[in-house]
């Protein structure tokens, strides 16, 4: 299982390993949005020159207003999985990192201890954590994320809160709060390709993060499809309620067959079985693609369907056990 393991998105190995069906590969084991922000196209890129610092700027100032955050405290990333490894470096200690959750997280500070979030008693040093957890979608209980400020760090990896924005902490980061945030742009607005993230965090630490990554840190085509997309008020709502609508449409499907869903985001759902493998596999056959869990066989987690044919399949995949 560890190829399907360690992250989604390996379409190419689920090509290899099971072959093409009559139907094409349907993708849910990333959680990223499948219905991608659509005005890429319409944007013009000057692919000819380097990046405009004017322009990284305004970048940061759109984020800094979608998240509510200072501007002064937003530092515009080529992905947060860079950000979380420069912090890793940093970090204060002891670090504790929530698990299960992102091997980066494991990863990203060689000494971290593993602690479970209904256990992350606050303490000195610093705290790592999801929220939205990932991957069970849960949501962090507020006096854990309180107490830990009180006592230690807080670093809180938002990499799905873009769903509910009432979840989010970015708009307490200042200089006075021991909290550090990343946020991802990619999967909410569809567009893991673009690589793009954002560290918040006190104007002191910006500067630090800003000498450490230089000058140009992301391209001229992310900053110009961030700054419209961070920008478009419009969309940004109706996806916000159409990803409820298709959630809730997924979790009946998911219910009828005997897997009721955990988690509160939209963009994916975790589900126990007694075999996850068996059922990874019986889905992979009909050419679809979910996210098992080394760490624990009875968990599959499954993305949100593109369209409602997708969805049909996956119904049908389901019932033909």
């Amino acid at each position: 299982m560890n190829s399907w393991t360690w992250h989604g998105g390996q379409l190419a190995h689920a090509r290899d390993a099971f072959g093409d069906s009559d139907a094409p590969w349907i993708d849910l084991s990333t959680g990223i949005n499948p219905h991608s922000w659509p005005g890429v196209g319409g944007l013009e890129i000057d692919w000819a020159r380097l990046p405009d610092p004017a322009a990284l700027a305004d970048l940061e100032i759109a984020a800094a207003q979608y998240f509510a955050a200072d501007p002064a405290c937003v530092l515009a990333l080529p992905g947060t999985e860079i950000g979380l490894r420069l912090l890793g470096e940093i970090l204060p200690k002891p670090v504790r990192h929530v698990w299960p959750s992102y091997r980066t997280h494991r990863e990203m500070a060689p000494d971290a201890v593993a602690v479970a979030l209904a256990t992350a008693d606050a303490s000195e040093g610093t705290l790592i954590l999801a929220n939205p957890h990932n991957p069970d979608g849960r949501t962090a209980p507020p006096e854990i994320l309180n107490a830990q400020m009180e006592c230690g760090w807080l670093v809180v990896d938002e990499a799905f809160a873009d769903t509910d924005p009432s979840r989010s902490l970015a708009g307490k980061v200042s200089e006075d709060r021991r909290l550090i945030v990343l946020r991802s742009f990619g999967k909410f607005f569809g567009l893991a390709g673009v690589r793009l993230g954002f560290l918040i965090a006190s104007p002191a630490r910006i500067a630090e993060f800003r000498a450490r990554i230089g000058a140009w840190p992301v391209s001229a085509a992310a900053i110009a499809i961030g700054t419209a997309a961070y920008r478009d008020t419009a969309w940004i709502a109706d996806m916000r309620a159409q990803l409820r609508r298709e959630a809730a449409t997924l979790d009946r499907v998911l219910a009828a067959h005997g897997y009721p869903p955990a988690g509160d985001c939209p963009l994916f759902r975790l589900i126990k079985t007694g075999d996850a493998h068996a059922l990874f596999e019986r889905l992979a056959r009909r050419s679809i693609l979910t996210r098992p869990f080394d760490y624990d066989p009875r968990w599959l987690r499954v993305g949100l369907p593109p369209n409602a044919a997708a969805l049909a399949r996956l119904d049908a995949a389901l019932g033909d056990g």
